[in-house]
């Protein structure tokens, strides 16, 4: 539960709070991009030892 809980609170934090959403669809696009592109690739976790999520599970 705790994972799931830090994962929204960065999704509000670092996306949502910061737009402003015209349409239901450009909101779940940008959350589609966050969640797939930005947070497991770009993204760095100092629990990952500054890894993404990406290369802490691929070994990249």
């Amino acid at each position: 539960n705790v994972p799931m809980e830090r994962y929204y609170n960065t999704l509000k934090n670092e996306l949502v709070h910061h737009h402003s959403y015209h349409s239901e669809k450009e909101l779940y696009t940008s959350i589609e991009e966050f969640a797939y592109v930005h947070y497991n690739h770009e993204r760095p976790h100092s629990y990952n030892n500054y890894k993404t999520p990406f290369e802490a599970r691929y070994g990249v």
